[in-house]
């Protein structure tokens, strides 16, 4: 597992038609706040934050097809306009276990990148992909690392 210290940020929530809202400053958009979004807000900013990466790089929560179906990926960030890290953001209370592993698999049989993430908030996985081998992770990898 990789042990993550979330970076204290000062995020935008607003009530919104009796609902939650949190402002998401890559998107620059008001987002309906679930314990998923909240996971994910807060490893953006730990992507950020913490291993600066280049925010212009970071794409969320866009369509891709997976065989003959429409999915969405939760966080995917570029390097040499390329795939480069896959992250799967669960809420809290959903374990991150082989079933969410499967999931991030068949979203990397698309997306093909160098290194894909699980993470609930809690608790976070990771794996790099090097010559078809995947390999587990202690760390999330920098911005300047190769897998």
């Amino acid at each position: 597992m990789i042990k993550i210290a979330y970076p204290s940020y000062p995020f935008k929530i607003e009530m919104k038609d009796g609902k939650e809202q949190i402002f998401d400053p890559l998107r620059k958009k008001w987002i309906r706040l679930t314990p998923e979004e909240w996971v994910r807000q807060n490893f953006l900013q730990y992507l950020l934050q913490i291993k600066q990466y280049p925010p212009s790089l970071i794409a969320i929560e866009k369509e891709i097809t997976v065989g003959e179906l429409k999915k969405r990926f939760d966080i995917l960030v570029y390097k040499n306009d390329s795939p480069w890290l896959l992250v799967e953001c669960k809420e809290m209370n959903i374990p991150v276990d082989e079933t969410v592993f499967h999931q991030l698999l068949r979203y990397q049989s698309s997306l093909q990148a160098g290194y894909i993430i699980i993470t609930n908030g809690n608790e976070t996985k990771g794996w790099a992909t090097i010559n078809k081998e995947i390999v587990y992770l202690t760390a999330i990898p920098d911005y300047h690392d190769t897998p």
